[in-house]
Parts: structure tokens; sequence; C-alpha cells
């Protein structure tokens, strides 16, 4: 550190400068250190200059420029939630799917839609509702189906279905308010949850037969799931079912500047006080702000372009290589976790350490669908997952490799597991010329078992001989990540006491 007058000290690599000696001259009482701004100040963004603390015309352009950046960055990573499920409203719209009665079927969902890390092992049901149309809405969920849940329109929980929901899998009437609709005076005969904004994501889950079908589930959908608003509960509309697991459509929002457009539709839409002042804030000083016309210059709009690819740099670089220990699974090896921290609103120490920015990046960056179900141990029932980027070696997967992952014997999965392989690109189904890019316990019977009961799974362009009901393909140029997930997780899951090799290179 440079030495000013009075001995005071200046910030590291900043220069002395005359102009502080000079003021510091002319106190009579000791300046206190760190006050004092030098003439000349250079900085990984650019060198200000200023005369006396007065920062020329050329250093305050930089600051404000700076200050855009930032403010575009943070909105990036803090709205991505928001953004991210209105992709995904958008993209059932497309293939219209847009009303309170009309649900997405996915039986399974196969590679084609681009859908944040989906799974091949479940029979989706997906609706989105606005209750700004509806008012008060009534969901009857079949018996029987799996774990489903209500988000928001910035991916906050409502409510959990289903098995982790309060009809424990009895199946039941919910009756979802909006944020300012009155309770109806028979609202006791329900299961009620307020939705702090207008459009909301209902996503359910039903699983394949034990011959690994999916009929029995689409069966149950289709008999079964009623939805309707409550003032039509004597006349209810009738549901539309539509099959989508094999069409092409987008649910994932940009990595340019088209990623403020889709959240200004949100910011419009929805309630002003949805989002807090802070947050509201954040947004409406790049423009964004509800009922004024998001029209940015493109000075501004050539900044928040930059901001998002620097913000892209960064999920890209939590997702795949986290600085954070905690987010790995084990010691020494490669596998993390997708929910880091153990807390769905994603607060650190009960709230103590606040939110865990990086953790809720990294998730919403890669996934779909917010539940304390998610984070929750609980032996047999619903569904934990490892998520794998890299090797033994700590290099990423290459699609024009091969490779071997030894998942050793009893796999603690009372239900099943699978094994699913994502694009990186898009963080989705791999597309290949497979039927499915991945393996699963009930669907697959095939699947060679060694005799010492551990499973090898095989990766790379071509199966390896007597191994194609173990392999899943992989496209050369290209890289991939994957997912195992474990469908009624065991305790030998939470204690780690049986743990996932990592995978092998073979040439």
């Amino acid at each position: 550190m440079s030495t000013l007058a009075n001995g005071l000290s200046s910030p590291m690599g900043f220069a002395e400068t005359t102009a502080s000696k000079k003021v510091s001259q002319n106190f009579t009482t000791p300046i206190p250190s760190g006050i004092l701004t030098p003439d000349t100040v250079k900085t990984r963004i650019g060198t200000f200059n200023f005369f006396d603390g007065l920062p020329d015309k050329a250093s305050a352009k930089l600051a404000y420029e700076n200050l855009d950046f930032i403010r575009a960055y943070e909105t990036f990573l803090s709205l991505m939630p928001a953004a991210s499920i209105e992709m995904l409203r958008q993209g059932h719209t497309k293939i219209g799917v847009d009303d309170y009665n009309e649900v997405m079927l996915m039986s399974p969902l196969g590679s084609n839609p681009i859908f944040l890390t989906g799974n091949t092992d479940t029979v989706y049901g997906s609706v989105f509702f606005d209750l700004s149309k509806t008012g008060p809405l009534v969901i009857n969920i079949p018996a029987g189906l799996g774990p489903g849940t209500i988000n928001d329109a910035f991916f906050r929980f409502v409510a959990d279905t289903g098995a982790p929901g309060p009809d424990r899998g009895k199946g039941g009437k919910y009756l979802i308010l909006g944020p300012s609709d009155q309770a109806p005076s028979e609202s006791k005969d329900y299961f009620v949850f307020r939705s702090p904004t207008y459009s909301n994501w209902l996503i359910m889950r039903a699983f394949l037969d034990e011959n690994g079908s999916p009929d029995k589930a689409v069966q149950s959908y289709k008999s079964d799931l009623h939805i309707y608003p409550y003032h039509l509960k004597d006349s209810q509309p009738e549901m539309k079912f539509i099959e989508a697991g094999d069409l092409v459509f987008n649910t994932v929002h940009a990595n340019n500047f088209q990623f403020f457009v889709e959240l200004n539709e949100v910011i419009q839409r929805e309630p002003i006080n949805f989002l807090d002042p802070e947050i509201r804030g954040l947004a409406s000083s790049i423009g964004m702000e509800k009922g004024v016309p998001f029209n940015p210059t493109p000075a501004l709009r050539s900044t928040m372009e930059e901001a998002v690819q620097v913000g892209v740099a960064y999920a890209r670089s939590e997702m795949t290589r986290p600085r954070d220990r905690s987010a790995y699974l084990y010691d020494g090896k490669q596998w993390t976790t997708p929910f880091v921290g153990g807390s769905h609103e994603w607060l650190r120490d009960g709230g103590k350490g606040g939110r865990n920015l990086d953790a809720r990046a990294m998730y919403f960056w890669l996934a779909t669908v917010n539940t304390p179900a998610m984070v929750l141990e609980m032996p047999g029932v619903g569904s934990q997952y490892g998520l794998i980027a890299t090797d033994s070696q700590k290099k990423f997967l290459n699609g024009g490799k091969n490779y071997r992952l030894n998942l050793p014997a009893n796999i603690p999965a009372k239900d099943f597991w699978s094994f699913v392989v994502y694009d990186p690109q898009t963080r989705s189904e791999l597309q290949t010329t497979q039927a499915l890019p991945s393996k699963n316990s009930k669907r697959d019977k095939d699947i060679l078992i060694n005799d010492d009961g551990s499973v090898d799974l095989y990766f790379g362009p071509k199966a390896p001989n007597g191994k194609a009901s173990n392999w899943i393909q992989t496209i050369p140029e290209k890289g991939w990540f994957a997912l195992l997930r474990l469908y009624g997780p065991l305790e030998s899951w939470f204690d780690k006491s049986w743990q996932p090799n990592d995978i092998q290179k073979l040439d």
C-alpha cells in the first residue's frame, strides 16, 4: 500500500497523487484512512480520473455503464426463475396447451422437447392456469398419483399434491386462491392454498406400471383429473389432454437480450408486489417496470446482452464445476447434488446466513419444480438425485469417447433407479438415434447385472460388443452430463454407505 500525507494509506495498487497530498495538508484534523480518492484509479473495468475527488466526464460515463452492467447481470441471475417458468408457460401455449382444463401429457418425455432436465421415467401431467381469469380454481387430484407441485410465476413453492401433499396420495380437492381472492364459504371441504401470482404451474407425476408401461398412468389422468373454476363446479368444462412427449417445442429461457423480453412479460402480467421492492428496483433500474414500455437505448441493450453472456458463463461453471465444496456428494468423487444447502428457499443455516445465491442460480439454470420434498430425507419415499459432468480425471464427458460407470450392488432404490443423459447446451435430454437417452431398471428389463450384483453402464458413439442393453449413445463433438435418480431412495443413500463410482474413460 502507498502512504498518503499524515501517514494514511491508499488502497493497494493505487498511486499516491499530488492532489491527495494537497487536500490532506489543508486539514488540521487527521483524515480517516480510506476517505481520499487519488487523481488516477486503475481498475479491472478501466481507469478513472478525478480532480480533487471530482470525476471527469469519461470517468462518470464509465461508472454509469458499469452500474448498468451490474444491474443487468444481477437481474439475469436473480430473476432467472421468473423467466424460466415464463418460457415453460410459453412452450405449453405454442403447442395448444394454454388453459386450465388443458393438460400436457408426456408418457414419456422424449428428447424432442427442449425441457430442462426432464426425465424419461415418469408420466408427466402439466398444466398452466391464470387465476386472474379463473378466480379460485379447483384441482381434483386422482388417488394414487405420484408427487405433484404447484409453483408460482417466480418459481416459488405454493403447494404439493399427491403423496407429499395433504391428500397423502389418496386424492382430494385443492382450492387455489389468487393474490386477492376471497375464500368461498365452502372452502373447508378443500385443501386451500393461496398463490402470490396469477400465473401458476401444476406439474404432476405418475409412474410406469410393473411392466414399464405408461398406459395405466395415462388412463388415471384422463379419467380422474378435473380442473375447473370454483364458480363452475356445477358445470365443469371438459378436460383436454395433449400428448407432447415427442413434439418439437422449447420451454427454456433465452441466453441473450431476449431473456429480458421474456422476463418483462412476467413483470407486466403479475401483480406489482409479487416481487419485493428490492428486486423490483433491480429490474426497473434497467427499464423493466410494470405499466412502463420496455425500450432500452441501443447502448443499454448492448450492455444487457454482455451481462447475460457473463451470467451464462457463471451459471455454466456453477452447474458443472461448483466451487462450493458442499455441492459435492462424496469426498474425492465427481458427483454433485442439484439441491445444495437442504432448503427449497435456498436459505443458509436456517436463514441466518441469508440466501445461498449460488445454489439458487445453479438450480434454476439446470432444473424446474420447487418443492420442500426435493430436499427432505425420506427413506423409501420420493426421489433423490446425483449429477455427474466429469470423469474420474475431472475432465468433461466427451461424446466421442467411450466410458463405463459402475453402480455397486444393492442400488438403494425401493421402486426403481434411472440414469438419463443430457445435452450441456440445452440442459435437456441428449438427442440421439436411441429411442430414449436413458436406462431405467423398471422399463429396461434386459439390463445386464454383474455376478457381484453391480451394474455397468456404457457410454459412447457405438455400443460395446455384447453390452448394447447397458449402453447409452452419445454424440461425437458434443459433451454430455447425466443425472442418476433413485425412486424410493433407501437409507444407504442418505448415510452414504452406498456410493456410485466415478465414470471411467475407456479409451
